[in-house]
């Protein structure tokens, strides 16, 4: 392109001076100038549309976020299970018939509206626990984040009033779990692919997948079950039938053609939504907190320092009254908890440009939600909360935190093999910790 400008510029070679200046290739070179930021930007584009296509970013962001999430929902329907029925059963304040005629308005999905009865409440109770513990574990997550979500769905949405901001923030993350690809370590998805890996390292078939093609079976089962009841409005049904479409597709082309185009494209159509649904992620937690503080700036109470002090006194905001007490009568402990809050939920969106900022304000905001679970008793908002803060933790620190965890569990099960009347605990296979190390070399990057 630059021969090009000077050729019709300045005519032909020969008639050129040695003295004269070829615009586009000498002194300050204005085309070449022109043509160098937008070159670099192409380049620059074209290696993010790249790395955004053919990489999962975060994949112990991700990991850590799932297992916050479905830890936090699991633990809160054991802890309610005694109360389950007046919270989100038929012995509720919210009837059904109130129910019906809120979800007529607002269109919200729940499967506990599909049928009357004490025995289909359990029944969904039951899998949304159930559902809960398979996502921990990361046991067929696609599956489990999918049923995760409708458990989730269906509880809140049938009592929309017995929430707080952190089912809110389940409410949100449910969603948003199934476009990502959140099992690619710390789960036994990544084990099983591991332990297929190493069989066809070693020259041996791996072991048939016989229970995955079952469950999607029976999902798809039920799915026709309820879209024939006409259980299933039309946007609802588009987006389970095309999940479940998609994973029969991918499981297909996965058997058939490992390498070929067709699974190539559905692993960059997974790349794509996984890394969209992370920033989604980030970006909520950002909002969540950035309208926080400024909310609190507007409020008479957060601007003279002394807001923290009127909840300290509440009954219902005191499990510890005589700690509550002792922290209150601190008039400038008050102030400074009360400013400190307003300022760490205005900055932290900003301290996402400088790491160290960002990592040092994550210890800050997760000390305040642990010390709100205690001093407040708002653990599950808490949990909520930290869960979504994992999301920005530094890949180096996770990656230390998991060989913390599984150093710890092989203590344990060292321990529990001395201690065991003659039982002998079977020894890890030297496979297993080379996996899991070279899972974390060629993990993406830092959220």
């Amino acid at each position: 392109m630059d021969r090009e400008y000077t050729t019709h510029a300045t005519g032909a070679p020969g008639d050129r001076t040695p003295g004269d200046t070829v615009p586009g290739t000498a002194h300050g070179a204005p085309g070449t100038s022109a043509a160098a930021p937008s070159r670099r930007l192409s380049v620059s584009l074209a290696r993010g549309v790249t790395r955004a296509t053919a990489t999962a970013f975060g994949p112990y962001q991700s990991a850590i976020v799932r297992i916050g999430f479905s830890f936090t929902w699991l633990l809160f329907l054991l802890r309610e299970f005694p109360h389950r029925a007046e919270l989100y059963g038929p012995d509720g304040p919210w009837s059904r018939e109130l129910a019906e005629r809120l979800i007529a308005d607002n269109h919200a999905f729940t499967v506990l509206m599909w049928a009357d009865g004490r025995a289909w409440f359990e029944l969904v109770y039951a899998l949304a626990a159930l559902s809960s513990l398979a996502l921990l574990l990361g046991w067929r997550t696609r599956a489990a984040s999918v049923l995760f979500m409708v458990g989730v769905l269906s509880l809140q949405n049938r009592s929309v009033f017995m929430g707080d901001g952190g089912d809110n923030v389940i409410h949100l993350m449910s969603i948003y779990l199934v476009l990502t690809r959140c099992a690619r370590v710390w789960s036994l998805d990544a084990r099983r692919e591991r332990r297929a890996g190493a069989a066809l390292a070693r020259g041996a078939a791996p072991a048939p997948d016989r229970l995955g093609p079952a469950l999607w079976a029976v999902l798809g089962l039920a799915l026709a079950v309820a879209s024939g009841a006409g259980r299933l409005g039309f946007g609802w049904a588009v987006v389970f039938w095309g999940l479940w479409a998609v994973q029969g597709l991918w499981w297909y082309t996965g058997r058939r053609a490992p390498h070929g185009e067709p699974r190539i494209l559905l692993d960059v159509v997974a790349n794509l939504a996984h890394n969209a649904a992370l920033l989604v992620i980030m970006a909520e937690a950002c909002l969540i907190y950035s309208t926080a503080g400024w909310y609190k700036i507007q409020g008479s109470r957060w601007q003279d320092g002394t807001a923290v002090y009127y909840p300290l006194h509440l009954d219902y905001f005191s499990p510890w009254p005589e700690l509550s007490k002792v922290l209150a009568t601190g008039g400038v402990m008050v102030m400074l908890i009360t400013y400190g809050t307003v300022i760490a939920q205005v900055a932290f969106p900003f301290t996402l440009l400088n790491r160290r900022v960002k990592n040092g304000l994550l210890v800050v905001m997760m000390a305040e939600h642990a010390a709100i679970a205690v001093l407040l008793g708002l653990p599950f908002f808490s949990l909520a909360m930290i869960a979504a803060d994992a999301v920005f933790l530094p890949t180096s620190f996770l990656r230390w935190l998991g060989g913390r965890v599984l150093r710890g569990r092989r203590a344990l099960s060292a321990r529990l093999g001395r201690t065991g009347a003659g039982a002998a605990v079977p020894r890890q296979r030297a496979e297993e910790p080379a996996a899991e190390t070279h899972a974390g070399s060629t993990a993406g990057t830092t959220a």
